[in-house]
């Protein structure tokens, strides 16, 4: 294996990683969703990672980051549509269906980005990572519609739409990220996570103190606390971080594919953590994903 295989591969397991910490915010934000209200939730959530953060930042870039007006712009962009925009709509979701089912909709990431790309990079996808897209998708359709296809549209509600409205807010952080990532003199991933964060968490503050009413600190259990950490420290921290290292190597096109993933981690958590049922077609679809993701990621060159 060449160097530059080997940094791939490490890659896509940092990759599958985030897919897993990201399956696991599905559980997170549906234990914590029920005690404490979007705003205060998602500025709470953001506020951690970005105390984690920082210092991690001062640390292995050895001081602040000198930031152009367009990096502002940018981690600006990136905090109104993958932090504030797709946090208050997946946690609008949790409130109304199972964290398993609201983790499936996240499978149409690839999709939307893909077309995003084209439209904006004039990107060009090889025919065979196009049919391992759509092999990905097909695979958590069926897991979404319980082995039945036909069903599919039938089961769709406000909880769903709500959860496509974050994806298409999560294909414009990533198209976006692409843009930030660019040329000489942009920032590290480290350095553009850690800006989008404090972005993210002030942005989000903002809506708190029309909430103050909504609840109280002796009200909410030790689980909430613990979701809404898990939230910033490997949902948020860790997880974005990796994902900026994707999109900066691989581009938002590949990058985006692992997404497919978290549906299966989304779906397994949920039977374990929460005794959501597994069905039979939950194994097939999970299996039918992993394909996909592989095909997309085939190189062969």
């Amino acid at each position: 294996m060449s160097a530059r295989d080997a940094v791939h591969w490490s890659l896509y397991a940092r990759l599958v990683g985030v897919a897993a910490l990201w399956g696991g915010t599905f559980i997170a934000g549906r234990i914590a969703a029920p005690q404490l209200p979007h705003f205060t939730l998602a500025a709470l959530r953001f506020w951690i990672a970005a105390a984690l953060l920082l210092p991690l930042l001062m640390i292995v870039e050895r001081g602040l980051p000198r930031l152009r007006p367009r990096d502002w712009l940018y981690t600006a962009l990136l905090a109104l549509s993958g932090l504030v925009a797709y946090n208050l709509l997946f946690l609008g979701a949790l409130e109304r269906i199972p964290a398993s089912r609201t983790a499936l909709v996240v499978a149409l990431n690839p999709i939307i980005t893909a077309v995003a790309m084209a439209l904006v990079f004039g990107e060009r996808l090889a025919a065979h990572r196009w049919v391992g897209i759509l092999l990905a998708l097909t695979g958590v359709c069926l897991v979404l519609a319980r082995g039945d296809l036909t069903l599919l549209w039938q089961r769709v509600g406000i909880g769903e739409l709500l959860m496509l409205g974050g994806a298409l807010g999560w294909a414009f952080y990533t198209v976006v990220g692409r843009f930030a990532l660019r040329g000489e003199g942009a920032p590290s991933p480290l350095a553009m996570t850690t800006v989008t964060a404090l972005w993210g968490a002030l942005m989000l503050s903002l809506g708190m103190p029309a909430e103050w009413s909504r609840w109280q600190f002796d009200q909410v259990g030790w689980e909430a606390w613990a979701s809404i950490f898990f939230l910033g420290a490997g949902g948020t921290a860790l997880a974005f971080v990796w994902y900026a290292q994707g999109l900066q190597v691989l581009g938002a096109a590949r990058t985006s594919v692992f997404n497919n993933l978290v549906p299966v981690f989304g779906v397994t958590f949920g039977a374990v953590l929460l005794g959501e049922p597994i069905l039979p077609s939950m194994i097939i679809g999970g299996v039918v994903a992993l394909a996909g993701v592989s095909l997309t990621n085939w190189n062969r060159g």
